[in-house]
């Protein structure tokens, strides 16, 4: 029997972002990965932002430093945006980049293990008992939590019952050689042909490209993610990009993006994916997942050092830290309907047409946030004629938000 403070299913950024926090904090931690290497299989865009990158320092994981975007309407009417001088993400090798942060890890004292997965778990009042399936056979792990960071099909989230991802959208996306892209920008697409209700898109990815398709299951009907996908590659406005293209590589995938109402159950908890924390405007969960890990890392180190926990008190604080984390994308998630999902094809086309007036984009250039949407939104909303016949319905929303 192996015996740690705390064991966390799952090696992605989230989790050696949690392991690193814990050893600092003075508690002993071991990882448990299913695969056999760090960072392979993903399913997300590869995008970090400011704030997160500088929270673990790992510029040097980044493919393309990304600045601005190239947005395009239904119709093909562009706005774009963006300044050199103002990183707006970090576009990284999603490898290199997890590899690093779990190896920050393990330079804080973190043990890991790859090629093991849970089988169960028995849960006392003052420690948890997990059995793991590895490539010697079956370990034993007595731990004081159970941190749950694997993913939107998260085990610990489903063995111990802790609720469903209540919006859950897919990406589908390749890899190409051969797109011609502006240095700096990314560029994204919209239509219900493309990405229904949602947006499609091709980040600079170094020597390649990285193009995608995101919406929700409801919206695509009987199409799949890939149709969309090859609906893109074909456009009739866009196809001569993606003529000399070349596939390297594909990847396909959930993203869970409304937070499941349990977080917490006793000495168990969630992040990342796992919670359900992914941003429902741009599908991106390291940084919430982040946020989240800081917020919680008290409330994880009183319960791994105590023997009695009030579970009832646990579970009601842990709900509190995720709640301001809950409401921000609750907001962002009403604004998103109203000016993306919600809209026909020829009222987006609309919405372009304003949005790409010089006086609007100062505006997006000044408010705009791919972490934080709501701002702009609300902005556009106040500050912008066209948009005002929505505004009352749009701040009903963002107040039951």
């Amino acid at each position: 029997m192996i015996q740690v403070d705390a064991l966390i299913i799952g090696a992605g950024p989230i989790g050696g972002y949690l392991a690193r926090k814990l050893c600092h904090a003075g508690h002993t931690v071991l990882i448990v990965e299913e695969h056999d290497q760090i960072g392979r299989p993903f399913q997300c865009a590869g995008l970090v932002n400011p704030g997160s990158m500088e929270k673990v320092g790992l510029e040097s994981t980044a493919l393309t430093r990304i600045w601005g975007a190239r947005i395009h309407g239904p119709s093909g009417t562009l706005v774009e945006i963006g300044t050199p001088e103002r990183t707006r993400t970090w576009s990284v090798c999603r490898k290199l980049f997890d590899e690093a942060i779990v190896a920050q890890a393990i330079s804080a004292g973190c043990s890991i293990m790859l090629n093991s997965t849970p089988k169960n778990t028995s849960i006392s009042e003052d420690y948890i008992i997990t059995t793991l399936s590895t490539d010697g056979g079956e370990l034993t792990v007595k731990s004081k939590v159970l941190l749950g960071c694997d993913g939107a099909h998260s085990w610990v989230r489903r063995y111990h019952r802790m609720g469903r991802v209540r919006e859950t959208m897919i990406g589908f996306q390749i890899d190409v050689t051969g797109y011609q892209h502006k240095d700096g920008k990314l560029d994204m697409y919209t239509g219900q042909q493309i990405a229904p209700g949602f947006f499609a898109w091709a980040i600079p990815t170094g020597t390649t490209t990285r193009i995608g398709t995101f919406s929700r299951p409801d919206l695509l009907g009987e199409i799949s993610s890939e149709e969309t996908l090859t609906e893109l590659l074909n456009h009739e406005l866009w196809k001569d990009r993606f003529e000399g293209c070349s596939e390297v590589g594909r990847y396909c995938g959930p993203v869970p993006a409304k937070p499941v109402k349990k977080p917490a159950l006793g000495r168990v908890f969630l992040f990342g994916d796992a919670a359900g924390l992914c941003k429902p405007t741009t599908g991106g969960g390291i940084g919430p997942g982040f946020t989240h890990v800081d917020n919680s890392l008290e409330l994880v180190s009183k319960v791994i050092e105590s023997d009695n926990i009030n579970s009832n008190a646990t579970d009601r604080w842990a709900r509190q830290i995720i709640k301001p984390i809950m409401k921000k994308h609750d907001r962002a998630r009403a604004l998103r309907d109203f000016f993306l999902t919600n809209s026909t094809d020829e009222e987006l086309d609309s919405i372009f047409r304003v949005w790409a007036r010089p006086e609007v984009i100062e505006l997006i250039q000044k408010y705009g946030e791919i972490e934080n949407p709501v701002p702009l939104g609300l902005k556009m909303l106040k500050d912008v004629p066209e948009f005002r016949r929505i505004a009352l319905r749009a701040a009903n929303s963002l107040i039951f938000a």
